[in-house]
C-alpha cells in the first residue's frame, strides 16, 4: 500500500491518484492528512505538498488540483530526459514537474472548458491543443510520465507491490452506413439513382445496378470479411451500429428495415455490438436513450457503450447526456484527422467534471488513430509506420490501443486497398 500525504485532500487529487496509482501502474494507494500517520507508515509513502516533511519521496505540488473552476493557466513546455512535461517544480522535487497537476490537466481536458473556436460540427480542434502545438500528441504522455515515477519509486521502495497491467488491443468498427445502396427503399434508390444520372457517376450507376440485383455485392458489406478477420486473429472487436431516421447527417438503413436489424443480430453473435449515436442525439438525451433502447430491442441485450457521430465531444456535456442515458464507457475521445493520444493517455479514464468538480460514472476509451487521419496516405509502408509508432509507445506503457475502422472507408475507392491495410495493421499490432 502507497500512502500519500498532502495538506488538503480534495476530489481533484484523490480521482489523479487513483488514476495514476491504481489504474495505470496497479498500486494501491491511500491517503492522508496526517503528519503522524504518515511519519509511522513503514512502507513505500510519498509526500505531494509545497514543502517536504522529512526527507521522503517528495513531489512538490503545484496549485491546480486544490483549486476549483477553470482558471487561464500558463504553460511552459519544457523536455526531461527526453519526454515533453509542464508545471515544474523547485530542486527538492523528486521529479522536476508535478505530473499529478499535468495529468489532470490533460485528463479533464481543461483545455476544451477554456474559450476556443469549434469547428462546423461543433468539435474541438487538435490544433488549439498544446500536445499538438507542442509535438506530443503521438505520445501518451500520462502512461508515460507514470511509468518514470514507478522507476524512481521502485529505486527508493524495492518491495512495493505492483501488479502490472497487461497491453490489449480494441479493434472498432463504425457502422453510420451499413450499405451503400442496397435495402435502402424505394425511394431512396431512386433519388439517389436519378442523382448519379444527372451527375452522370457512370461507376455509381453501374454499381447501383448491380447491387439491385445482388445485394451481397454492395461495396459496404464488408461485414463477412471482418468477421473472419476477428476470428483469424482472435480480435477484441466492438461493432458500433447507428440506429436513426434520416436526416443530413445520418443516412443509414431505417431502423425498421428487417434485413438491417438481421445484419446487427448476426454480428452480434461473434462481436460486441453497441451504438454510433446519431448526428441529431447530440444534444438530445431523450432521442439517445431511444437509439439506445432500439438497439437492445435488436440483440436482446443491454448496451452500455457509445460512440458519438464524426467524434463530436462537447466536455463536459457529452458526458453528462450519456450518463443520463445509462452508458458505462465511451470510445469517442479522440480526433477524426489527426492520430494521436487526445487526452494524452491509452489507458481508460473515467471522466473528471472540473464545472461540478466530480468524477461522473462514464469510463473514457481513448482511440489512437481513425482511419480517415490515414486517409491522405497512397502507401501501405507509410501508413503501417505511423501505425507502429503509436503502437509501440503503447506496448511500452502496456495501456489499450484503439483503432477505428468504418465499413464504409473498407468498400470506398482508393489507391489503397483498405481491407489489405485493416489486415496488415490486425495482424502486426493486435499483440
Amino acid at each position: 500500500m502507497l500512502l500519500i500525504y498532502t495538506h488538503k485532500i480534495t476530489p481533484r487529487f484523490s480521482y489523479i491518484m487513483r488514476q495514476v496509482f491504481t489504474r495505470i501502474l496497479g498500486i494501491e494507494v491511500s491517503f492522508t492528512t496526517k503528519v503522524e500517520d504518515f511519519i509511522k507508515h513503514s512502507g513505500a509513502k510519498i509526500t505531494y505538498t509545497k514543502q517536504p516533511l522529512q526527507n521522503e519521496f517528495f513531489v512538490r505540488s503545484n496549485d491546480l488540483l486544490f483549486e476549483s473552476g477553470i482558471n487561464d493557466i500558463q504553460i511552459n513546455i519544457m523536455d526531461w530526459e527526453g519526454v515533453p512535461c509542464f508545471f515544474t517544480t523547485s530542486e527538492n522535487s523528486a521529479l522536476p514537474y508535478d505530473i499529478f497537476s499535468a495529468s489532470f490537466y490533460l485528463l479533464s481536458r481543461y483545455e476544451e472548458y477554456l474559450p476556443h473556436v469549434k469547428d462546423i460540427h461543433g468539435r474541438f480542434s487538435p490544433k488549439d491543443s498544446i500536445a499538438y502545438q507542442n509535438n506530443f500528441l503521438a505520445l501518451p504522455v500520462v502512461d508515460i510520465w507514470a511509468n518514470k515515477l514507478l522507476d524512481r519509486l521502485l529505486e527508493r521502495f524495492p518491495d512495493m507491490k505492483v501488479k502490472k497491467p497487461v497491453y490489449s488491443y480494441i479493434s472498432i468498427i463504425d457502422v453510420t452506413s451499413s450499405h451503400c445502396y442496397a435495402h435502402r427503399g424505394f425511394t431512396r434508390s431512386l433519388a439517389g439513382f436519378l442523382l448519379d444520372l444527372v451527375k452522370f457517376r457512370i461507376k455509381r450507376l453501374f454499381e447501383r445496378v448491380v447491387v439491385w440485383f445482388n445485394p451481397s455485392k454492395d461495396p459496404y458489406d464488408n461485414f463477412e470479411f471482418l468477421i473472419q478477420k476477428r476470428k483469424e486473429y482472435n480480435l477484441n472487436c466492438i461493432f458500433f451500429f447507428q440506429l436513426a431516421s434520416y436526416s443530413t447527417y445520418d443516412k443509414n438503413l431505417s431502423p425498421n428495415n428487417n434485413n438491417f436489424r438481421f445484419l446487427i443480430k448476426t454480428i452480434a453473435d461473434y462481436c460486441k455490438v453497441s451504438l454510433a449515436a446519431s448526428y441529431s442525439s447530440f444534444n438530445d438525451v431523450e432521442l439517445l436513450r431511444k437509439e439506445k433502447k432500439n438497439l437492445a430491442d435488436v440483440i436482446n441485450r443491454q448496451v452500455e457503450y457509445s460512440r458519438m457521430r464524426y467524434n463530436r465531444v462537447d466536455v463536459p456535456q457529452t458526458y453528462r447526456n450519456l450518463v443520463d442515458a445509462e452508458f458505462t464507457d465511451d470510445f469517442t475521445m479522440g480526433y477524426t484527422h489527426e492520430i494521436g493520444f487526445r487526452a494524452g493517455t491509452s489507458f481508460p479514464f473515467y471522466l473528471y467534471d472540473i464545472n461540478m468538480e466530480l468524477q461522473q460514472p462514464i469510463r473514457v476509451h481513448s482511440f489512437a488513430f481513425h482511419d480517415y487521419a490515414l486517409h491522405e496516405e497512397t502507401s501501405l509502408d507509410a501508413i503501417l509506420g505511423k501505425v507502429r509508432s503509436l503502437y509501440q509507445e503503447v506496448k511500452k506503457v502496456n495501456g489499450e490501443f484503439i483503432s477505428v475502422f468504418s465499413n464504409e472507408l473498407l468498400g470506398t475507392d482508393h489507391p489503397l486497398d483498405w481491407k489489405e491495410t485493416y489486415e496488415a495493421i490486425i495482424k502486426n499490432y493486435h499483440v
